[in-house]
């Protein structure tokens, strides 16, 4: 008796070897949003999901909006028989938590923390983690056994200008004003973070000194030598005497919009063919010849460029989902290009338009 090819497909479905995923910090944002994407991800099992704090509870209890689609609970355990973990905790804790635990050298790795982002602190049993920006570092994320996911800022304003550091065009000085929904700052409530203080406001913080500057810097150095300035200054002074940076709180929950512009010989034609090329090969970064908003992202992987030539001052517009793009839908199109999948997969999401 043969098969059919219904039956061959039904099988290869049934008895496929899944990605076996565990998550640590799972109760947070960015822990959320990645049990949103991986619950209907067509590759993945999840093993475990662990926050000692809620350990026992259904996940939809803390993310009421998995109700009805997971009877999946939280865990205090953690163990290695995972195909690949993610650290969903805060800065400084993913180091910790690495060093207080033994990861079998076999689990790859995804920390969504600042932790292991620049070159002084990439390295972890032997190997280096691997800066998990697909749109720069797409081919050895592929063959990489641990990723660090960028950050949100970071990966927007870098979105923004690679392209131009592509060709050696990144000049002395570039002037970015990008703002931020609430849920940049984390699930703990803070002073800037309740509703009544948010809402209908507006402010600045970190003018100039923002932490993301650093891997911001090093990776437009990555593609146009030197744009780093080399001195005795620490890595955070030297990227801010190239990239005016003034990150703003917006009074909406969440996505990243970014104004930036440089000084430049280009012509905004040119500067649309260069974009367009850069990003041909890159499937979640857009570039829009029509001016853009934030709903076009938000709830979905996607960053949506526009470009506008002012005289001699090119504006870079950039649109980004702070939880998706730039954190853990980033964390899954990483994951899915170090399994070798296409990295679209579960990652097909839309938008809100109203």
């Amino acid at each position: 008796m043969h098969c059919t090819t219904f039956d061959n497909a039904y099988l290869n479905t049934k008895f496929k070897k899944m990605i076996r995923v565990g998550i640590i910090g799972s109760a947070g944002y960015t822990g959320g949003e990645l049990l949103r994407v991986l619950i209907y991800h067509p590759e993945v099992e999840i093993v475990f999901a662990n926050s000692a704090s809620n350990a026992g509870n259904k996940l939809y209890e803390v993310h009421n909006d998995l109700f009805g689609d997971t009877e999946l609970t939280f865990s205090s355990d953690f163990h290695s028989d995972v195909d690949v973990l993610f650290l969903c905790v805060g800065h400084g804790d993913a180091r910790k938590f690495l060093d207080a635990n033994t990861v079998n050298a076999s689990v790859k790795i995804i920390d969504l923390s600042q932790d292991y982002r620049l070159r002084s602190n990439t390295a972890y049993q032997g190997q280096q983690f691997v800066y998990g920006l697909p749109e720069l570092n797409k081919e050895a994320i592929k063959t990489a056994q641990y990723i660090a996911n960028p950050g949100c800022f970071a990966t927007n304003i870098q979105l923004a200008l690679l392209p131009l550091a592509s060709k050696g065009l990144l000049p002395h000085q570039i002037h970015v004003n990008a703002t931020t929904g609430s849920t940049g700052a984390g699930q703990k409530p803070g002073a800037t973070t309740h509703f009544s203080w948010r809402n209908n406001n507006l402010s600045a913080y970190k003018s100039f000194e923002h932490q993301h500057l650093q891997e911001i810097s090093e990776s437009l150095d990555q593609l146009q030598t030197g744009f780093l300035p080399i001195s005795e200054n620490s890595l955070l002074e030297r990227a801010a005497e190239k990239i005016n940076f003034v990150p703003q709180r917006g009074d909406f929950a969440r996505g990243i919009f970014s104004a930036i512009y440089v000084d430049t010989d280009l012509s905004e034609e040119q500067a649309y063919e260069l974009y367009d090329t850069y990003y041909a090969a890159h499937p979640f970064t857009h570039v829009s010849k029509k001016n853009i908003d934030l709903k076009q992202v938000v709830n979905t992987n996607k960053s949506i460029i526009h470009l506008e030539k002012h005289g001699n001052k090119l504006l870079i517009l950039n649109a980004t989902d702070n939880l998706l793009k730039g954190a853990s839908g980033q964390a899954v199109q990483n994951m899915n290009l170090m399994f070798g999948l296409d990295e679209r997969t579960g990652l097909n999401l839309k938008s809100v338009g109203f």
